[in-house]
Parts: structure tokens; C-alpha cells; sequence
């Protein structure tokens, strides 16, 4: 299936590791230019130099930390007019009310709700001048289901899909496309890593750590290539319908839970 990616540009924030750089590697692997940022500019050039050694499209670094608005428009100035832009940076840390504080809820907010709105502002309105354009933004689903022990994260990815269900209603109007993917639980290095020492803790060998996951959809976490696949197709002319909604890509594990 030719997804017609082809010689378009596009920008994934949080490319250097995880789902952020598979949608990146994928993007290119389909032909289409890429922009990878990411704060972490030692993993963002190792990220760079995989995606050009396996592809034969353009591709640019660019090292801001993008819960500094003053980076947002560093960034936009950079890369110019995209064709598409996937918001992917950012980690809001677990705990409940009274273990979060304010300063780390601004700061988790900061870079994953306020960077993926401040961007998404910039690009837009370019988008909106140019009549074409997608976005994307990648949240998770503790949007959907709401729990205390990570309420910070719960009330984030919440509002960001009603952010991308507002705009993607009007957006179409002026020829772009905004949606959300919601990413279930899945296998990225911090993930792992966090896994892995759960696994040192309850079972004595951290090597054991997939025996944790056996409980989930399937029997096992997502891969990274299949958000990947997803949030690419999205991005692409095969979707050129689907506007202001979010696609879930947990397994059934959401619904499941609801109908337990």
C-alpha cells in the first residue's frame, strides 16, 4: 500500500528513543523527509545517524528542550513549513495528589501538555495558511482511564485529547487534519527498565522481567514498530478522513477494563 509519504516533511518531538523514534524511522523509511527533535542531544544524534544510514531521505537534528516556549519557536523557525508534525516528547512522572508537588506537575506539564499545545499553535496556523497539513499528537491512555495513582499523567493525557478532538472538529475546515493515538502499555527502554527492576524486586532476576507482562493483551507489551505503524498510516493520505479523534492502541485493554 503506497501511503504517498513520498517527498513530504515531517516532525517528530521525542525521537530519540522509543515510539517517538520508530514513528521517525518509519516516516523515512517511507520516503519522507524527517525532522527528529528531542533534549537529549547525544541520543537524538545516534537516533540520526540509524535513520540515515537505512534511508535516503533528509534528515535533521534538533537538540531543544520543548518545555521552554522560547524552543518552540526556535524549532518552528528551523524546520519551516512540515507536511506533518507528531507531538511525542515527554514523561509525566506516577504518583497520587499528595506525592506529586507543584513544581514537578508544572514541569512534567510544561513539556508534555504545554509543548504539544504551544507547537502545535506554531504549526498550525502555517498549516492553516497553506490549506494542508497533519497532525498528530501521540498521548496515552490513562486519558481514558483515570487513576488516582497517576493522576498527574491521567489529568494531562485528558486534557490533550480534548485538545485534539476540539481542534481536529474545526481544523478540517482549513484542509488540516489533527487526531491523537493513545499508546497502551508499551515496550520502550524506560519501560523496560522500569520493568526490570520490578522484576529484580519480586521474582530475584531482572532477566525475567516479560514473565511481568504476561497479564496484558496478548500476553505481552506493544512494540514500538506497531505504534509506529499506526500513528504513520494515520499521518498519511490512507487516513485523509479521520480528523478530531483519538485511536487507542492498547490490545482491548481499555475496554476490557471497563466491561470487567
Amino acid at each position: 500500500m503506497d501511503l504517498e509519504l513520498k517527498g513530504m516533511t515531517a516532525l517528530v518531538t521525542g525521537a530519540s528513543r522509543g515510539i517517538g523514534f520508530a514513528v521517525a524511522r518509519h516516516f523515512a523509511l517511507e520516503g519522507c523527509n524527517v525532522h527528529l527533535a528531542s533534549r537529549n542531544a547525544q541520543d537524538l544524534e545516534k537516533a540520526c545517524e540509524k535513520i540515515t544510514k537505512e534511508s535516503k531521505v533528509k534528515v535533521t537534528c534538533h537538540a531543544l528542550d520543548l518545555s521552554r516556549s522560547e524552543n518552540t519557536d526556535k524549532l518552528v523557525a528551523a524546520c519551516g513549513d512540515v507536511d506533518i508534525l507528531v507531538n511525542n516528547a515527554g514523561a509525566i512522572p506516577q504518583g497520587d495528589l499528595l506525592a506529586v508537588d507543584e513544581k514537578r506537575w508544572r514541569e512534567a506539564w510544561d513539556l508534555k501538555v504545554f509543548g504539544y499545545i504551544n507547537l502545535t499553535r506554531s504549526m498550525y496556523a502555517r498549516m492553516r495558511e497553506r490549506k494542508k497539513g497533519v497532525i498528530v499528537n501521540v498521548i496515552g491512555t490513562a486519558g481514558e482511564r483515570p487513576a488516582p495513582v497517576y493522576i498527574a499523567g491521567t489529568a494531562g493525557n485528558a486534557a490533550l485529547m480534548a485538545f485534539s478532538r476540539a481542534l481536529g472538529g474545526e481544523s478540517v475546515d482549513y484542509g488540516v487534519r489533527v487526531l491523537g493515538v493513545n499508546p497502551g502499555a508499551t515496550e520502550t527502554e524506560r519501560s523496560r527498565a522500569r520493568i526490570e527492576k520490578l522484576a529484580e524486586t519480586k521474582l530475584g532476576d531482572s532477566s525475567r522481567w516479560r514473565e511481568l507482562t504476561k497479564s496484558a493483551p496478548l500476553g505481552r507489551l506493544a512494540t514500538v514498530d506497531e505504534l509506529a505503524d499506526v500513528i504513520v498510516f494515520m499521518a498519511s493520505a490512507r487516513a485523509s478522513y479521520v480528523s478530531g479523534t483519538i485511536v487507542t492502541v492498547d490490545g482491548g485493554r481499555t475496554i476490557r477494563d471497563r466491561t470487567v
